[in-house]
């Protein structure tokens, strides 16, 4: 059983996003999408630096030799250790008008994903790119309205992905060369109070962690049935992402959203925005670098 659910940090973001643990440093890394910025998180001294971004910054990777991997609203980049911006690496595969990054990560390969939303919603314009060490860009998903909950299982047979105004959560089988098959709907989720699937990460044991947005919980996930098996209740209403940090990577670090919420909606609940931390009892893995 989780331990109780703490304020790690009161960020008061606008739609924080993408918290990713560096084991090397013993820091989370962290973004608020719309302030935009990327942040350096230390649990010990409760620092929190700021990397100001050019544009909305959905996601990111940390790199081998340093330096980080950025999806902004334009497109990919390469940024130096303080995040200025090296080099682009492709653009945004849709309407950057319409559309931005989110959702990404490093895979075990070494490969950077993100996928895009597409903001008017008339249609599943979203999509999921690939951007492989030395450079090669491809679009390897799409038919999503807004792609997140991407996570590559520990055994690194599998690809999750969610979409989440639609309320449905895929997997796709992958090759020896960690390219995605047919996509089959693993669960599709109830319409109502349950929440969405947001944000997410696999644990040591091959378990799906989501964060159910406009939800107010956290899921752990049978990867075979897609069935819950336990759940976190928060004291907010819109977790977006989550990570395992904590040099026995046992901290759930779990960020959270305020954008376009009422007066009342934020007197009723004052965290949100923030960083929440719970310790459960059963490690994440280490995320991968990015090799590029």
């Amino acid at each position: 059983m989780a331990s109780p659910v703490i304020c790690a940090l009161e960020a008061q973001a606008l739609l924080g996003e993408c918290p990713l643990w560096s084991a090397r440093e013993q820091r989370l890394y962290w973004v608020d999408i719309l302030a935009p910025a990327l942040y350096r998180f230390d649990p010990a001294s409760g620092e929190n630096r700021s990397y100001p971004m050019p544009a909305h910054i959905g996601c990111f990777g940390l790199r081998q030799g340093g330096g980080f991997i950025v999806a902004l609203r334009n497109g990919i980049f390469l940024t130096d250790a303080q995040g200025k911006i090296e080099q682009k690496l492709g653009d945004n595969p849709t309407d950057p008008a319409l559309s931005r990054f989110n959702d990404g990560r490093v895979d075990r390969y070494g490969n950077f994903w993100a996928g895009t939303l597409w903001e008017p919603r008339d249609h599943k314009g979203g999509k999921l790119v690939r951007i492989k060490p030395d450079g090669e860009y491809a679009v390897m998903a799409d038919d999503v309205m807004t792609s997140n909950g991407l996570a590559f299982s520990p055994d690194g047979r599998w690809l999750f992905h969610a979409d989440t105004p639609n309320y449905v959560l895929y997997r796709y089988l992958l090759d020896a060369a960690g390219n995605p098959g047919k996509r089959e709907v693993l669960r599709q989720f109830e319409r109502g109070s349950g929440g969405r699937p947001d944000g997410a990460a696999f644990d040591s044991e091959g378990y799906y962690w989501c964060a159910m947005f406009d939800g107010g919980r956290v899921l752990r996930l049978d990867p075979d049935s897609g069935e819950t098996v336990d759940e976190i209740r928060l004291p907010l209403r819109w977790p977006t992402m989550l990570a395992f940090g904590g040099a026995d990577l046992k901290t759930l670090y779990i960020t959270s959203s305020r954008e376009k919420r009422s007066a009342a909606e934020l007197v009723a609940y004052p965290q949100s925005g923030n960083l929440l931390s719970v310790r459960v009892e059963v490690a994440g893995c280490i995320e991968p670098l990015f090799a590029g």
